[in-house]
């Protein structure tokens, strides 16, 4: 009898504290639900993190607050959907302000984004030229290629640019180069991405209208000549609207992210309405 009665005390003393947790649980989730009201949704998420960790077996409260992350977590993408609706239209204008400066070309049958060059740096109006040429593609992504015409191959791989005081950038090897011959001239081609060009390009746009000196480097041997004023215009105007381009393809990365993450937390709660409608009654 006294077993019997210490069972009762303790499934009593438990249900009575399951109780309890159940209160606490249902007031925080009140709170929680009030701060999302309110606008403020990282304090919401705080609270329904901290209602899941204090509360384990408040089994109610837990599943009301996982319903309500899912509303939380949608009202913060869709604003951020209209945060970055806002900033795309801004950069597009930019960007739109800018293009009719720049030449575009475009190979249909065999690229799928095209590339914008400085009008003074396409390809007819440099021929028989050694010089750097910059461009940058519809997404952004900028490259500087060396060009090298003359007599006899020098096999370079690389370019160093120097400013009156001395001080220079200097290109790794290039990942992509080439040579060809056109009617006895010799001609080298070598592409380096804007992450892989040693700071050319910025430290050209910093030494904007001082008389640079570009060296091919990296062959069996070395040809200096000075860069065209232009040539320095080039990289300052690709730089600016490759930033621009750049900045639009993230943009539509992250739209896309958060329309995703919206679907996502959609079919879940879908998911969960479904389990909950097939579950049998309490």
């Amino acid at each position: 009898m006294k077993k019997i009665l210490l069972i009762l005390c303790a499934a009593a003393l438990t249900a009575g504290c399951a109780n309890e947790a159940e209160k606490k649980a249902q007031a925080q989730l009140e709170e929680a639900r009030k701060a999302y009201e309110l606008g403020r949704y990282e304090t919401a998420k705080q609270l329904l993190d901290s209602l899941h960790a204090r509360y384990p077996k408040a089994f109610d409260a837990r599943k009301a607050g996982q319903a309500l992350e899912r509303q939380v977590e949608q009202d913060i993408q869709r604003r951020r959907l209209v945060t970055l609706d806002s900033l795309l239209a801004v950069r597009q204008r930019e960007v739109d302000s800018l293009l009719p400066r720049y030449t575009f070309e475009k190979d249909a049958e065999y690229q799928n984004v095209g590339n914008y060059f400085w009008p003074t740096q396409t390809v007819e109006k440099n021929l028989h030229r050694s010089h750097l040429r910059f461009q940058t593609d519809e997404t952004g992504k900028t490259s500087l290629t060396s060009i090298y015409c003359g007599s006899s191959f020098i096999h370079h791989t690389g370019v160093k640019v120097t400013a009156p005081d001395g001080s220079f950038a200097e290109t790794p090897p290039s990942k992509d180069s080439y040579q060809t011959r056109n009617n006895g001239e010799k001609i080298e081609k070598a592409d380096y991405k804007q992450e892989e060009d040693g700071g050319v390009t910025a430290f050209l746009i910093r030494q904007s209208g001082k008389t640079i000196r570009l060296t091919f480097t990296g062959g069996e041997r070395t040809y200096t000549t000075t860069m065209q004023p232009a040539d320095l215009q080039a990289a300052e105007a690709i730089h600016r609207l490759g930033e621009l381009l750049n900045s639009i393809t993230r943009i539509k990365k992250e739209q896309e992210a958060a329309r995703l993450k919206i679907e996502f937390i959609r079919r879940k709660a879908e998911r969960q309405n479904a389990t909950d409608a097939t579950s049998p009654a309490d």
